[in-house]
């Protein structure tokens, strides 16, 4: 169990193109072993390469549903439908909320650790996760298409 640092806002890498992955190595299942790690340590539902200071395309995403922890290399959105509009949050973005609208279903394809070719329709949770993790990939912050941002508490920390 490797717990890699969350990179913060500011931080260029958030804002950069993370690159494809052209060879499953080792080292990437690794990678995406740390970052699952990471994101649970974090009690995060997803994280993305660029969250750990690595421009690659992989991210993790464990919405509390049936499908589990999914690891994704190379993911991209196939389709979306619907809408759901609601508060978001980011581990490289601490105490800070945005009401983010996503769509309501989103299919992704992408590659699992093995190399196999997988997609995996999500809806609600997990649909917000694949695009907010995939926006990472992309420079792309919440904050960035949120159309407002607030300071958040979390409840346990405000009770005494």
């Amino acid at each position: 169990m490797a717990i890699r640092i969350i990179v913060l806002e500011p931080d260029e890498v958030l804002h950069q193109t993370a690159k494809e992955v052209k060879k499953i190595t080792p080292n990437v299942q690794k990678l995406l072993n740390d970052m699952a790690d990471t994101m649970y340590d974090a009690e995060g539902v997803g994280l993305a390469a660029p969250q750990v200071g690595i421009l690659k395309r992989l991210i993790v995403v464990d919405a509390g549903d049936e499908h589990g922890l999914i690891k994704l290399i190379n993911p991209e959105v196939v389709s979306q439908e619907g809408e759901q509009f609601g508060p978001e949050g980011c581990l490289s973005i601490p105490g800070i909320n945005g009401d983010v609208r996503r769509a309501e279903t989103v299919t992704v394809k992408g590659l699992d650790p093995e190399g196999t070719e997988v997609t995996i329709t999500g809806t609600g949770l997990l649909a917000r996760a694949f695009l907010h993790e995939i926006d990472h990939l992309n420079g792309v912050l919440f904050t960035d298409i949120a159309e407002k941002v607030y300071e958040y508490i979390p409840e346990r920390l405000g009770k005494e």
